[in-house]
């Protein structure tokens, strides 16, 4: 028997079939973010097969996944069909109809990840919290407004913007909003192209916490999840925002988080049929909870973290899941934290060919090959044995350890980091630092 929560808040008792081995999962990529679950399941015995949209990313994976050109080719073949990023939910919607076990997507929850302001709206209807916050196509009005609004805002790219382009992002630190203002005025020609509709959120101080669960189109998959994103480039969070340079997280019952944020979202959940990973980023301090943003699909590197804390097998997982089955995910106890390894090309754009073509295909190397727990692929391919830099991203690899403690964790993933040898690589040292001091404030706030 297993365990799952309905929308009443009540504990479901169904059984769990058996699942049946080795199944075939095609997985459908936007930008290979997902080849290291995809590979997982491989080394479990499942036949898997993958596409990628973003032709930069011709080369990742190579020698680890196999490829197809096109995806559509392949549904009937697969057992499960994954897709790894917003944008596909039409198609996720469409065969789910036709019957086919499919994790990730459906139009509604593209929407809500998508465009900030529905998915701010969609909050408020289901009786969430939210922040003031203004949308805008104009940087010309944005900016007479901060200047007959004047108050410290936070400035969101939003709508089907591409992913390099949301690191835009930036956090006034001016109480009138003239820091603001000055970078809106000296960008606006350059931002207009990049990012046409963005949005004013006004800022609160707090601590930045996001609480996740899987959904099996009916229920909340227990446990939840408890995650924090280090998204500046430098330890101390200083720098230039990043997709994410790691994560600290844990696997916990509900709590004060899920019950005032997602497990509100249920209702419009079920109806829109979606089944994957969904998680709410907040700001929380001891006079509520904001949310800020949704990501409505598997988060990287959270679901390679997610992976250093499973206790069994991610096949069995994924299945059960697709079939929309009530069960409980088998967690270790503790904390996970994860660490994202790059190499200078994170920073260069699409033009700067030359940049990339002198990390392209460097090999990464184990001071011990033996042992490589905790190491889990992104842009890297295998070349007659030897791991070697692919793609364009520069994010070659996260680096995952666990512990009864987060100091025990931090320990297990700096130490296997020291295990890997990589020209000019880089990564945060701080990742689950802060946790000392957020951890008192959550607990006393009462939120944990």
């Amino acid at each position: 028997m297993a365990n799952g929560i309905n929308g009443n808040g009540k504990t479901n008792d169904v059984a769990v079939s058996e699942t049946k081995l080795p199944l075939k999962f095609l997985f459908v990529s936007k930008e290979s973010a997902s080849g290291d679950l995809a590979w997982t399941l491989k080394k479990e015995g499942h036949e898997v097969k993958i596409f990628i949209k973003v032709k930069s990313d011709a080369d990742v994976y190579d020698g680890f996944l196999e490829k197809v050109e096109k995806w559509e080719d392949w549904a009937d073949w697969a057992d499960v069909i994954v897709f790894d990023h917003v944008e596909f939910g039409e198609a996720a919607d469409r065969l789910r109809k036709k019957g086919k076990h499919v994790i990730g997507g459906s139009a509604y929850t593209d929407r809500l990840e998508i465009d900030r302001s529905f998915g701010q709206a969609e909050l408020k209807k289901y009786g969430i919290n939210v922040l003031p916050n203004w949308n805008f196509s104009s940087y010309d009005e944005a900016l007479e407004f901060i200047k007959n609004n004047p108050a410290r805002y936070v400035f969101k790219p939003s709508g089907n913007t591409p992913s390099a382009n949301k690191n835009l992002l930036f956090l006034g630190e001016e109480e009138d909003g003239k820091d603001l203002i000055e970078i809106l005025s000296q960008n606006k020609e350059v931002w207009q192209k990049k990012a046409s509709v963005f949005q004013l959120q006004k800022f609160v101080a707090g601590v930045e916490v996001a609480v996740g669960a899987f959904f099996n189109g009916k229920e909340f998959i227990m446990p939840i999840n408890i995650n924090f994103e280090y998204k500046r480039v430098f330890p101390g969070g200083i720098g230039p925002f990043t997709g994410d340079m790691g994560a600290l997280m844990f696997w916990t019952s509900p709590n004060m988080l899920f019950n005032e944020t997602l497990a509100k979202m249920l209702p419009a959940l079920q109806e829109s049929g979606y089944i994957g990973y969904i998680d709410i980023n907040c700001i929380v301090n001891g006079r509520g909870i904001y949310p800020l943003e949704f990501t409505a699909r598997f988060g990287y590197p959270t679901i390679h973290v997610q992976l250093e804390g499973l206790l069994m097998p991610v096949g069995d997982w994924l299945y059960r899941l697709a079939q929309g089955e009530s069960f409980e995910i088998k967690t270790k106890k503790g904390f996970q934290i994860g660490v994202e390894i790059f190499v200078p090309t994170h920073f260069a754009k699409s033009k700067d060919r030359e940049i990339i073509e002198i990390y392209r295909d460097l090999p990464i190397f184990f001071k011990k090959r033996t042992n490589l727990e905790g190491i889990h692929i992104e842009d890297i391919k295998l070349v007659d044995g030897v791991w070697r830099v692919a793609g364009e991203s520069g994010s070659l690899l996260v680096v995952t350890g666990s512990g009864n403690t987060v100091e025990e964790a931090r320990h297990q993933a700096y130490a296997r980091i020291k295990n890997i040898m990589i020209q000019n690589m880089f990564y945060r040292t701080d990742i689950g630092s802060p946790w000392r001091v957020d951890s008192d404030k959550l607990h006393t706030w009462g939120y944990l």
